[in-house]
């Protein structure tokens, strides 16, 4: 039975209480975070385009940010207990339509992070499969045998995906903690420079509307998913001290990984050469970072031998599918809890005999399977066009969703004379809302060179707000979003108390 700290009870069947722990939760939401492909992926375009030698130090003061945000995040899990976590801490300090505004907006994320995963995972497994054994299948058949695994993973009890993601996981980090400690330990050509990545004139280096804004922005897009936690409160054991516990931890393990790892770039190639070694190793026919992960496969492969380069090769892939199984279990649950609190038809709260939701996993996959299709038959890139458009919407649209939930928090504890102190009911949030804020910011400027929509004779390195039409357009769609929900809020009367129990 799903029940509330409101006191509703909206079914009679639900998702299954106790199956997941703290380090089951921390696989989904690390996976999700994708490492590995973050660190191969927007790590050297914030070195070349961004900070510099003062990359490490973005990555650091954006998981400070995040830690702020956090603080008010796992106090809220102390209160409400939902498979729809954001939108309905949302709805407990802003009210029943700023819930549903919030869902609709959680909702474009996930679903749209997962689509971007499944194109870059598709393009990246048939280079790979082609190269290494002349398998030449097309991207979008990979991307949908993933989606069919990851389906079938979603419909199992969620322990189950955890423990696929937690082995995936594990080798995913032992790759990025070995060759961190390789060349930290070996110093690189000109030793540790620890001013040069985190001292306050290295970060920021280039001003925030200029480069390292574009590095703060990369850093922002690295961090989607840890947000992930209270998603599984439901089906946690002991959610008010797991889901708290599940979000330091990972929040703490992903930020001090980018920071070691970045680190570990950085001093591999020497802090004044740190810009020209990426340019040259990730160039492709003389178009620099056009094969970004190559910079720190160069790197596994200077310091700790060839075996690990390639073997990084293949644990990129799973990283990326790792995601988008994360991806596939917080979609399909925001669904569920969209369709138990009717906005979204009743049948997405279904769930199957093992405790899982099972309509909205459907769903979730249809869509991707329409999304994917759609690409391949307008002959649009998986990359250029899938993951980079569509991945930049996602972080475009969770920052907006905590910055609401920091606001909510606020909210809620000044309305709740509760046990919480000043730092977790305030100091925190307000701090956290500021940071995310101006993340926005910098990532609506730079979106451009997120999503690649870079408006005719214009350089987005130089220019801010440099989107075309398409970038537009598609940086707006998290903002309809929220208007639209808000208004499904306040038309659906019919539904009101399931609405409420939706977002409490």
């Amino acid at each position: 039975m799903a029940t509330h700290d409101s006191g509703h009870v909206t079914q009679k069947e639900g998702l299954h209480k106790g199956t997941i722990g703290v380090l089951g939760i921390v696989f989904f939401v690390v996976a999700a975070a994708a490492p590995l492909a973050g660190m191969t992926g927007a790590a050297p375009v914030a070195i070349v385009l961004g900070s510099g030698s003062g990359t490490p130090g973005a990555y650091l003061l954006v998981g400070l940010v995040l830690l702020l945000f956090s603080v008010g995040y796992a106090a809220m899990t102390h209160r409400v207990t939902n498979a729809g976590a954001f939108f309905a801490y949302v709805g407990r300090g802003l009210g029943t339509n700023a819930g549903v505004g919030s869902a609709l907006v959680s909702m474009v994320a996930y679903l749209t992070v997962q689509w971007a995963i499944y194109g870059f995972f598709g393009a990246v497994m048939a280079g790979q499969m082609s190269a290494q054994f002349g398998i030449d299948l097309a991207w979008y058949i990979w991307a949908l045998i993933a989606l069919a695994i990851a389906t079938v993973l979603s419909l199992l009890s969620v322990d189950v995906g955890a423990k696929v993601l937690g082995v995936l996981m594990i080798a995913e980090m032992a790759s990025l903690v070995i060759t961190s400690l390789a060349v930290l330990v070996d110093g690189g050509p000109e030793g540790w420079n620890l001013a040069a990545s985190f001292s306050p004139s290295s970060i920021f280096a280039g001003g925030l509307v200029g480069t390292a804004g574009i590095a703060f922005a990369f850093a922002f897009a690295s961090f989607i998913g840890f947000e992930a936690t209270a998603i599984y409160g439901e089906e946690s054991k002991d959610p008010k001290r797991t889901v708290p516990r599940a979000t330091y931890l990972a929040v703490g393990i992903i930020t001090a990984v980018f920071v070691m790892v970045t680190f570990a770039m950085i001093t591999a190639m020497g802090a004044t050469e740190a810009v020209n070694k990426t340019v040259e190793w990730s160039t492709v026919e003389g178009v620099p970072l056009a094969n970004p992960a190559n910079v720190l496969i160069t790197v596994a492969n200077t310091y700790v031998g060839t075996w690990l380069g390639t073997l990084m090769g293949w644990l990129i892939l799973s990283s990326l599918f790792a995601a988008t199984v994360a991806f596939q279990n917080s979609a399909s649950r925001y669904l569920y809890a969209m369709g138990r609190g009717g906005v979204l038809p009743k049948s997405m709260a279904k769930v199957n005999g093992r405790g899982a939701p099972q309509n909205a996993a459907i769903v979730t996959s249809v869509l991707a399977i329409a999304v994917i299709l759609y690409f391949q038959v307008n002959a649009l890139d998986p990359i250029l066009n899938l993951f980079y458009w569509m991945s930049a919407t996602a972080v475009i649209a969770i920052v907006l969703v905590e910055i609401l939930v920091s606001i909510a928090v606020i909210v809620f504890f000044a309305k709740n004379k509760l046990d919480e102190g000043l730092f977790t009911r305030v100091i925190a949030p307000v701090l956290a809302a500021l940071g995310l804020a101006f993340g926005e910011y910098l990532l609506m400027s730079r979106f451009a060179l997120l999503a690649g929509t870079t408006a005719p004779d214009v350089d987005p390195t130089v220019t801010a707000w440099a989107q075309s039409m398409t970038g537009t357009v598609l940086m707006a769609i998290p903002f309809i979003a929220l208007v639209v929900g808000y208004l499904i809020g306040v038309a659906r009367k019919e539904n009101d108390e399931a609405i409420k129990d939706l977002v409490s």
